[in-house]
């Protein structure tokens, strides 16, 4: 039985190995921003859940599955995060190719400034 979790262990850590290249080869070969982020953040995750999955049944210990664990949470909580921020700040820049938007939510905010902006300044003297 051991033989067989080591087995499986290899093959997991062989897949999400193989999945953190592709995101890697992503990064590099994708021209815009939405692509890049997509490669950046779905490969890689689940990457590295595999390869965190690989750890736990190596070691075969409820005490690596407990580090494990808030260890893949935090990656769920953090990448499409930060994934969206990037993604909105370049749109905010106008480095997003808008053209390959089939839905764009956010041009109603970028047409109308802010409610701040929009005040009349106070009148000079009084």
């Amino acid at each position: 039985m051991n033989e067989i979790l080591d087995a499986v262990a290899l093959i997991l850590v062989l897949i999400g190995a193989l999945l953190c290249l592709t995101a890697a080869i992503g990064l590099l070969r994708f021209h815009d921003v939405p692509t890049r982020l997509h490669a950046a953040t779905k490969p890689q995750v689940l990457g590295l859940i595999l390869i965190c999955i690989a750890v736990a049944l190596s070691l075969r210990s409820w005490q690596v599955v407990a580090l494990l664990l808030p260890i893949v949470v935090i990656q769920l909580a953090t990448a499409p995060l930060s994934a969206h921020m990037v993604g909105r700040q370049a749109y905010r820049n106008g480095t997003l190719d808008e053209t390959s938007l089939y839905i764009d939510e956010l041009a109603e905010s970028r047409r109308t400034p802010p409610a701040e902006s929009r005040r009349t300044p106070p009148a000079a003297g009084g």
